[in-house]
C-alpha cells in the first residue's frame, strides 16, 4: 500500500461533489417508517410532553397527518393505538371496531399508495400494561399466544399490509405465521429491556404498572442471543427482522446484519429522539446535523429500513 505523500485520503474530501461521488452510505425515503398513535375521539391531536412533535391523534386527524406525509414522500406507517378501554386481556387489541382497524380502512379508502404496518402487542391494551395476559405477576407465553394471533389477524382484516409482533413472547411468529401465510411478517426479534422506551410508554399509555419487562424482552448485555432470537425468527417464518432500539445496539445490528440474509430494520425509539430534541432545544447541537448523523451512522451499520419519528422532518431535509 501507498502510504503518504502518494496516498492522500483528503482529495476526495475536497468538494461536496467529490464527497458525493464516493459517499458510501445515503439516506432515503424509501428507507423510513412514520409511527402514527391512533387515539378514540374526533378532532383530537394530543400532544406528547416527552415526544416533542409526536402526538395522539383520532382517526380523522390521522387521516389528514398520514395523507400530508404520503405527499411528502413518505410511503410506510406503523400503527399503535390507545384504546377507550383496557381490561386484562387486552381485548381491545382485537376488537373489529378497534382504534387501530379504524385508522385502517380509513387509511386504506383515503390514502391509498400509504403502506401500512400495525404494532401486534398487548400491552396498550391491558390494565395492567404488560404485553401479554398473566399468570399471577408473571406474563404467561403460551396463553398470549392466541391472543397475538387475534389481533393479528383482525389487522390484515382491516387491511394491514403487514403485522409486526413486538411482544417478545416465543413462538409468536410461528403461531401468526400458521393463520396468516401470505402476510409479510416483521419480526422485532432483538427487542432489549431497554430505558430508553420511557415517551413512547407515554404517548402510548403502555407503561406496567407494576414490575418491568425484563422477564421478555432481552438483556442489554447479551449480543450473541439477538442472533439466536433472529434465527428462531426466521425459522418461524419472519420476512423481516428488527433491532430495537438502535444507536445504543448498533454492534448488535451489524452483527444480525452479517449472519442473515433477510431485510434488516432498526427501530430509532423514542428515547433516541427525544434525548437529540432536548439537546437542540438547549442548544447544544443542530438538530437536522446531528439527527442524519444518527440515521447514516443506524443505516450503516446494516438497517435497510429505520422506523423513526423523524420521517416526517427528513421529507424535507432530503
Amino acid at each position: 500500500m501507498s502510504t503518504f505523500p502518494a496516498t492522500r485520503l483528503r482529495r476526495l474530501r475536497r468538494t461536496d461533489a467529490l464527497r458525493a461521488l464516493v459517499r458510501e452510505t445515503a439516506l432515503s425515503l424509501d428507507d423510513v417508517v412514520m409511527p402514527f398513535f391512533a387515539c378514540p375521539g374526533e378532532g383530537v391531536v394530543r400532544p406528547v410532553e416527552g415526544l416533542p412533535a409526536i402526538a395522539q391523534r383520532s382517526v380523522d386527524e390521522l387521516v389528514l397527518a398520514a395523507g400530508a406525509l404520503a405527499s411528502a414522500g413518505v410511503r410506510a406507517v406503523l400503527l399503535f393505538g390507545i384504546p377507550e378501554e383496557k381490561d386484562a386481556e387486552g381485548s381491545g387489541a382485537w376488537n373489529d371496531d378497534g382504534v387501530v382497524q379504524r385508522a385502517l380502512r380509513a387509511l386504506r379508502a383515503e390514502v391509498p399508495g400509504l403502506t401500512l404496518l400495525t404494532d401486534v402487542c398487548l400491552c396498550e391494551y391491558t390494565d395492567h400494561g404488560h404485553c401479554g395476559v398473566l399468570d399471577g405477576d408473571t406474563v404467561a407465553n403460551d396463553e398470549t399466544l392466541e391472543l397475538l394471533v387475534r389481533t393479528a389477524v383482525s389487522h390484515v382484516e382491516a387491511g394491514a399490509d403487514a403485522v409486526c409482533p413486538s411482544d417478545m413472547m416465543d413462538g409468536r411468529v410461528g403461531a401468526i405465521r400458521a393463520v396468516l401465510p401470505e402476510t409479510p411478517i416483521v419480526s422485532y426479534a432483538a427487542k432489549y429491556a431497554s430505558a430508553f422506551y420511557g415517551p413512547f410508554r407515554e404517548v402510548a399509555e403502555s407503561a406496567p404498572s407494576f414490575g418491568d419487562r425484563r422477564g421478555y424482552q432481552m438483556d442489554p448485555a447479551n449480543g450473541r442471543e439477538a442472533l439466536r432470537e433472529c434465527a428462531l425468527d426466521l425459522a418461524e417464518g419472519a420476512d423481516v427482522l428488527m433491532v430495537k432500539p438502535a444507536l445504543p445496539y448498533l454492534d448488535v445490528l451489524r452483527a444480525v446484519r452479517e449472519r442473515f440474509d433477510c431485510p434488516i430494520w432498526a427501530y430509532q425509539v423514542s428515547g433516541e429522539y427525544a434525548m437529540l430534541r432536548a439537546a437542540a432545544a438547549a442548544g447544544h447541537l443542530d438538530e437536522r446535523g446531528a439527527a442524519l448523523e444518527a440515521l447514516t451512522a443506524i443505516k450503516r451499520a446494516g438497517a435497510g429500513t429505520i422506523v423513526t419519528y423523524w420521517a416526517r422532518d427528513l421529507a424535507t431535509w432530503l
